[in-house]
């Protein structure tokens, strides 16, 4: 189900650029080549989602301080047996590592990330990462999960330290925001 589910969110995504169509298409041949893309177990890659979560109001971004990697990132990982889509997994993701109630997800990704893991039990790996936008609909007051050192709400135009790919996820986010809340450009 969750493989089926996966497939049909990338089909049926339409890459931004020529780069996240590259990675799309990758993406797609990676799990019509291996029945177990979906997990931690399969290498050289697997599959994982991600939750950018932003505020009510779209003006602050939570990330987390993660222990393994040491740095700012968006919430998320692997999928488990009881996820059935790669939504649903970002969600339940979020929702762990930051303990907060009443998010709310949009079911078609921001952005693609394909990075290699240099630490940790998935060392050597690359996370073929679906990365999705969720909301806080509700109280913002988080709770730091095992997996982190920190958590943290930041504003949007006003990131701590982070990779390119979180920064390629904020500028996407605030691209889509835009679209949202003005969607004839004007």
């Amino acid at each position: 189900m969750l493989l089926g589910d996966a497939v049909e969110t990338l089909e049926g995504w339409s890459a931004p650029d020529e780069e996240q169509e590259a990675l799309r298409a990758h993406y797609l041949r990676h799990l019509s080549e291996h029945a177990d893309g979906m997990w931690r177990s399969c290498r050289p890659e697997h599959v994982t989602s991600s939750a950018l979560v932003i505020d009510a109001s779209g003006s602050r971004v939570l990330l987390t301080l993660h222990k393994t990697v040491g740095q700012w990132l968006q919430l998320g990982g692997h999928c488990e047996a009881g996820d059935t889509t790669l939504a649903g997994a970002a969600l339940r993701e979020a929702t762990e590592e930051s303990g907060l109630t009443g998010l709310s997800i949009d079911p078609s990704p921001i952005q693609l990330s394909r990075h290699q893991l240099l630490a940790g039990g998935c060392a050597g790996a690359y996370h073929l990462d679906v990365q999705f936008l969720v909301t806080a609909t509700g109280a913002t007051n988080y709770v730091v999960s095992e997996e982190a050192h920190d958590l943290a709400w930041f504003p949007i135009e006003a990131l701590p330290d982070v990779d390119h790919s979180v920064q390629d996820l904020v500028t996407r986010t605030r691209h889509r925001l835009a679209l949202t809340t003005n969607p004839l450009g004007s």
